[in-house]
């Protein structure tokens, strides 16, 4: 640690997050990240010396727990800490400490407006401000091991980190327009690979679907990928410990892309590399590339040596419900589904499958009694695995409804449920 008092500020070289599984308590540092104080901020930067978080030091800041976190996709994201406690706080319906605020529209039940807090605005000037100082501490003479990490830091400016989100764009074909829910278990961090493009399906109500005719990638271009991923994370890619396989339907690309794309990441980019955790494995699988999916699939997942998640589209149990969606599925399809869902989890030791329901009070009336039917009959959760998440529809207005709504779920359910909010990359 260095301290410089002309400029009031202290540099911490590199510092070592939490190593634990899971995520105890509000600390959100994990790995190893560098650390600039200033009297009323605090800004953290990964191995490359990008700029990773800013938490304000100062009364006025909005919670001393809650801190800003830009995202590989180069958004700012506001972690609450919730307007509420106890029984109806965060950590019941989201599953974590933090609700992620987004710069974007998203389908939160909870509509505050961080952004617009000139507070939270105030640290986003106070970090191109922090420029400033550092060019004058350069000038002026650093410690022999802050000169390094400054240089570093004073390489990824604002424009230099758009135009590195732009370039991770190129390497995997476009935005991850959406996460898989379980990718919290890595506060959203994880390493994108495209290994198919489009979705069978295009629901009517999803407000991420593409209008790309589903496709496989050819092994050439996903083995491109992960030379070029490899590159453009350098350093810091041993503060990962997830994987995302892209795009909306993964489990579509089948067993021979999926097994080719996990041993070539595997080895290529040693995700979890020497550390302690197993590396996690995330991707989307629909309906029908589900009920197509064979053990051999999920024996080779389950070898793989990552932690598998597959988080399914189920929507619904109402016929009624996938007719007004307009999701090519029925009735019987999803409870198949949802029985192998059941299955999978009971055999396979490092594979999950999730499934993801709608919430919104505008849907057919038959859509929450069939789900509550579901979730109360359904076996109890295997090894603790098979979670549930309900996606709340964007209508404003009724946020509070469908928290009543998901708390009386919640109380019936046999299975682990949890609200999902639509997060990009």
């Amino acid at each position: 640690m260095a301290v410089y008092p002309q400029h009031q500020i202290t540099i911490n070289g590199e510092k070592k997050g939490l190593q634990a599984k899971g995520k105890p308590g509000f600390d959100l540092r994990y790995g190893k990240y560098s650390e600039i104080i200033t009297p009323e901020y605090e800004f953290a930067f990964n191995l490359n010396g990008e700029i990773k978080f800013i938490k304000g030091r100062t009364m006025e800041w909005p919670h001393p727990f809650e801190q800003l976190k830009r995202t590989d996709g180069n958004d700012w994201v506001y972690y609450s800490c919730g307007k509420e406690g106890g029984e109806r706080g965060v950590i019941f319906w989201l599953g974590e400490y933090y609700l992620p605020c987004l710069p974007y529209p998203n389908n939160s039940l909870d509509r505050a407006e961080y952004f617009s807090n000139p507070v939270v605005m105030k640290a986003l000037g106070a970090w191109s401000m922090l420029f400033g100082t550092l060019y004058e501490l350069q000038a002026n003479g650093l410690q022999p091991g802050d000169k390094d990490l400054v240089e570093r830091i004073l390489a990824h400016d604002d424009n230099t980190l758009y135009q590195r989100s732009k370039r991770l764009q190129e390497i995997i074909g476009g935005r991850v327009s959406v996460l898989p829910p379980d990718t919290r278990h890595v506060d959203y961090e994880v390493v994108p690979l495209s290994i198919s493009q489009g979705c069978l399906y295009h629901c009517d109500f999803c407000c991420v679907k593409s209008s790309n005719k589903f496709q496989v990638r050819e092994k050439q271009d996903i083995l491109e990928q992960i030379k070029s991923l490899k590159e453009f994370f350098g350093r810091n890619l041993e503060n990962y410990r997830g994987l995302f396989l892209g795009d909306h339907d993964a489990l579509a690309a089948g067993e021979e892309a999926i097994t080719f794309a996990v041993k070539e990441a595997k080895e290529i980019l040693d995700i979890g590399g020497s550390g302690a955790q197993q590396p996690l494995l995330f991707f989307f699988g629909s309906v029908g590339a589900f009920l197509k999916s064979k053990p051999t699939l999920m024996d080779a997942l389950n070898r793989s040596g990552f932690r598998v998640y597959i988080n399914l589209g189920f929507e619904s149990v109402d016929p009624e419900t996938l007719k007004f969606i307009k999701k090519p599925i029925t009735r019987e399809h999803v409870l198949e589904a949802f029985e192998k869902m059941h299955a999978v989890n009971s055999r396979y030791e490092n594979v999950e499958v999730t499934g993801n329901f709608l919430m919104g009070e505008r849907l057919p009336q038959g859509h929450f009694p069939a789900l509550e039917d579901l979730l109360k009959n359904a076996p109890g959760p295997s090894r603790g695995k098979g979670a549930v998440y309900l996606s709340p529809l964007k209508n404003r207005g009724e946020d509070e409804q469908l928290l009543d709504r998901y708390f009386d779920l919640k109380s019936i359910s046999r299975l682990p449920v949890f609200v999902y909010l639509i997060q990009r990359l």
